[in-house]
């Protein structure tokens, strides 16, 4: 790969609210990187998404120097919402059509999840990243991941490739929490305590106090007159974190629930695939768990310890974009060496040079 033009992968982590797009080389190092706004294909559509991601794409290619119409090798785009096989291959096939490189492959966010907190580099070459339904899969990213975010999902993937994943549509497929989940329960909860119709708890007071009004009543009417989103909402998950660590036992008990799906979620995929608990990396992430908050984490642990002992669980300690840049250069044939480099650019501080696109973008 030493001959491969100067961007050998795009890669795009593709979320609800943010889009992250990087370029890198062949040897690993990351040439430009770029943010801009969410491009859920289910909020904007399939074609309003790829656009808002091709002027993502030309702006960070504008900014690594490359010129040409292909700008790099291949495309490794990692989306929110890409939630079934075929709406991965849908999004692929937008993806290809685009012109952006020779190859492209999309799956669901949370492989590149799976793939940041693993270590090893795909010893295949070419396009070996194609094997598999969902072109991440093969011994080098066996595995389980759970991302616990504004949602919650988790993929497993056996080292002869095989892969389990949820439907993770929310409640209607039988999920339980994330920050959207969290924030309806913290206001269940605490309304229900200021009204008296359930126990006492700080999560009342705090929730108020949280968004500078008297009571919760009042956060509920400015929810329901739309002076507050969704988006004003997940901030409550740190408040329950606040007060879970004070003691509260609403509180705590909604956390140690959040623990209890994310290691049943986990546990279930590995004994869906027939992974020994032994060995078997438990990649964490998303908000929630990269938050890395004390009560959440340790009662994971725990739970996974006493679920599957011997299981590797693990926070990610690099974002998902570098996720998606390392199943581009699996796809690629890249040796560990490049895995290593392109690891060691995010966890330099001030490395990439990141940059945020304009607004609209």
């Amino acid at each position: 790969m030493a001959d491969d033009p100067l961007a050998a992968v795009l890669a795009i982590d593709g979320g609800n609210s943010k889009t992250d797009v990087a370029l890198v080389a062949a040897d690993g190092t990351v040439l430009a990187t770029l943010r801009g706004p969410g491009a859920n294909h289910e909020e904007h559509g399939v074609d309003m998404a790829v656009r808002i991601l091709d002027r993502l794409v030309q702006a960070v290619a504008e900014d690594a120097g490359v010129t040409s119409e292909t700008i790099a090798r291949h495309t490794s785009a990692c989306l929110a919402g890409a939630d079934l096989p075929e709406e991965e291959a849908q999004l692929t096939g937008e993806l290809r059509r685009r012109g952006w490189s020779p190859t492209a492959v999309a799956v669901n966010d949370t492989f590149a999840v799976l793939r940041t907190g693993l270590s090893g580099a795909s010893r295949a070459s070419g396009a070996s990243g194609a094997s598999g339904a969902s072109g991440a899969s093969g011994a080098a990213n066996a595995g389980v991941a759970v991302t616990c975010g504004a949602g919650i999902n988790c993929v497993a993937v056996a080292p002869d490739g095989r892969i389990w994943r949820y439907l993770a549509l929310g409640t209607l497929t039988g999920d339980w929490g994330g920050g959207r989940g969290l924030s309806k329960h913290v206001m269940w909860h605490a309304i229900r305590a200021e009204d008296g119709r359930g126990p006492a708890t700080a999560l009342a007071p705090a929730v108020a106090a949280h968004f500078g009004v008297p009571t919760v009543t009042d956060v509920a009417i400015a929810v329901h007159k739309g002076k507050l989103g969704d988006d004003d909402l997940l901030r409550l998950t740190s408040v329950l974190f606040t007060v879970a660590a004070a003691g509260d036992p609403v509180a705590r008990d909604l956390v140690e629930r959040q623990a209890e799906e994310i290691c049943v979620m986990a546990v279930t995929a590995m004994r869906r695939l027939g992974l020994p608990a032994a060995g078997t990396p438990v990649v964490l992430g998303g908000g929630l768990l990269e938050a890395r908050d004390k009560l959440l984490t340790t009662a994971v642990e725990e739970r996974l310890a006493t679920a599957a002992p011997g299981v590797l669980p693990r926070v990610v300690d690099i974002p998902p974009i570098a996720g998606a840049a390392l199943l581009g250069l699996d796809y690629l044939g890249a040796d560990a060496d490049a895995a290593r480099r392109l690891r060691q650019c995010y966890l330099t501080p001030g490395s990439l040079g990141a940059s945020t696109s304009p607004a609209g973008a």
